[in-house]
């Protein structure tokens, strides 16, 4: 990707306006996770990004993501980022839900082979530091107070301490939260209902240290997580059955303190809590994760409990997949239709997430008496049956997520590509921190569109389109991945002429480089595609 941000005012097809009609390309509303990586990711593409943030640049989120799963730390390596936080995290090679069933990450075929416990600021730290470099332009303190959309652009209206303003772009992406400011002036329903009440949330101080850096039992009279985040802190989420508040009702050290021993048989001597806070946690997800120029993602368009941490997660997977389309259209490599594939790619993973997280919760809540059994029964399913434990591996730590592939695709188009080991050293997912497609051959092979060479089998760029690269190995399989790390297109064909021509014609399809619409076209899925499931 290329660390710069200008502005592409042109009538080019793609709906952009003329010439100075725009103030910026993209608008983004919400400066958590999900909108700073997006917005990341669109101002090192070369665009134009206002970052428009309710909170003062000096106070922080309200944090309560703790876990960042295997499929985020390969998105964020295909950023350069992921090592860094794994650094300053706790890598966890092993879950226990409910101290009974064991969720084993060390089997998956990740370089990231476990779950990473760091608190959600420190992920907004590196995105942000990130952003700021790509020339993303941050405005703190601005309250959104609707917007308005025609057929060229959008303008957003917003409030500062200095009064009234206004800003135009090409598109809107919401990223404001559960709250959402967009989702409202959009117009779109939120469906769902309240799943949980009364949670209490602490950061505390223990006197003695738990065996895990994460930890989460619950017995059907309450649950609590404890996680360390550093620095000597804890976060601590629980609920205690026989002690339900509305969300405004006062809690203390006490209260954590209580529903903690209910649930672990230990409150490990909590003091010093630095803050204590009531919430209610909810299942709703919009109909559509777009309404004309204007998109939603993360918690502004679907929100679920937090068994299996899966919030945070699903949200920065939703800006990847978002981000690289958004750049396609405003560079004018694809039309506009191509943006409908992220209702019709990400959808159903948020309804995955909600049906995923709503089974832990709802098993975490049956009172004692079934509960319990219900709970060993869950467990010997996953510590037994092998299939089922993979399943849910790959399912909570998101590498399961395939999306739909058209009629006669080839059955790895759609799928995660693993960071494959490439020619020369290199892998794939420090290539695609270019921002572009990559496409994977055996060394030699006719028909690939390459640079001259400068030697050596280092992968080298076909245009600022697409970058080449050569299997390691004997492999024969050619691939085609996009910059969001998923299989656009692959053939196992032999025949040189065929496969020459198959090679050709599929880079010019997905990257635009002779037709920018086939682009949209290949991912326009059958009627029922929007029905397929997220994970294979």
């Amino acid at each position: 990707m290329h660390a710069m941000n200008r502005r592409t005012d042109r009538s080019d097809g793609t709906g952009a306006d003329p010439r100075g009609a725009r103030d910026t390309d993209v608008i983004v509303v919400g400066a958590g996770p999900t909108g700073l990586l997006l917005a990341g990711d669109l101002a090192e593409a070369g665009l134009g990004v206002t970052l428009l943030e309710r909170r003062p640049a000096e106070i922080s989120n309200l944090t309560r993501a703790l876990v960042v799963h295997a499929r985020t730390l390969e998105q964020l390596d295909a950023r350069g980022l992921a090592d860094e936080l794994v650094a300053g995290g706790h890598p966890l090679t092993g879950l226990r839900l409910f101290g009974r069933a064991t969720i084993d990450p060390t089997q998956l075929r990740s370089r990231f082979p476990f779950v990473l416990v760091t608190p959600q600021f420190e992920v907004e730290r590196v995105l942000e530091r990130r952003a700021r470099r790509a020339g993303v332009t941050f405005r703190h303190d601005s309250e959104v107070l609707g917007l308005d959309q025609d057929i060229e652009g959008v303008t957003v209206r917003f409030r500062t301490a200095e009064g009234l303003g206004s800003v135009r772009a090409a598109y809107v992406v919401g990223t404001d939260g559960v709250r959402s400011t967009i989702r409202e002036a959009v117009g779109l329903p939120f469906p769902g209902r309240s799943v949980i009440r009364s949670l209490v949330l602490a950061d505390v101080r223990l006197a003695q240290e738990p065996d895990s850096p994460l930890t989460f039992h619950a017995t059907g009279e309450g649950f609590a997580l404890i996680a360390s985040f550093g620095g000597g802190w804890y976060r601590v989420i629980g609920w205690n059955r026989h002690r339900q508040a509305a969300d405004d009702a006062p809690a203390d050290l006490d209260e954590v303190r209580e529903l903690t021993r209910l649930a672990v048989g230990s409150d490990y001597g909590m003091h010093d809590a630095r803050w204590v806070s009531r919430f209610h946690s909810d299942e709703r997800q919009v109909p559509s994760y777009r309404v004309g120029r204007v998109f939603l993602a993360g918690d502004a368009a679907h929100v679920h409990s937090p068994a299996g941490a899966l919030g945070m997660n699903t949200g920065l997977q939703d800006a990847a997949n978002l981000s690289w389309k958004l750049a396609a259209v405003l560079r004018g490599r694809a039309p506009d239709g191509l943006l409908d594939s992220y209702q019709t790619e990400r959808h159903p993973v948020g309804k995955q997430a909600l049906r995923s997280s709503g089974a832990l919760i709802r098993i975490a809540l049956l009172p004692t008496g079934p509960g319990h059994a219900v709970r060993a029964l869950a467990a010997q399913l996953v510590n037994r049956v092998r299939p089922l434990s993979r399943r849910a591996v790959r399912t909570i730590s998101g590498l399961g997520i395939a999306y739909p592939a058209g009629p006669g695709a080839h059955p790895l188009a759609g799928r995660r590509a693993p960071d494959f080991r490439l020619a020369g050293g290199s892998r794939l997912y420090e290539l695609l921190r270019q921002g572009r497609f990559v496409l994977i051959t055996p060394a030699g092979e006719p028909g690939v569109p390459q640079a001259p060479a400068s030697g050596g089998d280092s992968p080298r760029p076909a245009d600022d389109r697409v970058v080449t690269a050569f299997w390691r190995s004997e492999r024969r399989t050619a691939l085609l991945v996009r910059p969001d790390g998923y299989i656009a297109w692959a053939t196992d064909a032999t025949a040189p002429a065929a496969r020459t021509a198959a090679l050709r014609g599929a880079v010019a399809h997905w990257t635009g480089t002779e037709d920018g619409a086939s682009i949209a076209t290949a991912l326009t899925p059958p009627a029922h595609a929007a029905d397929t499931p997220a994970g294979r």
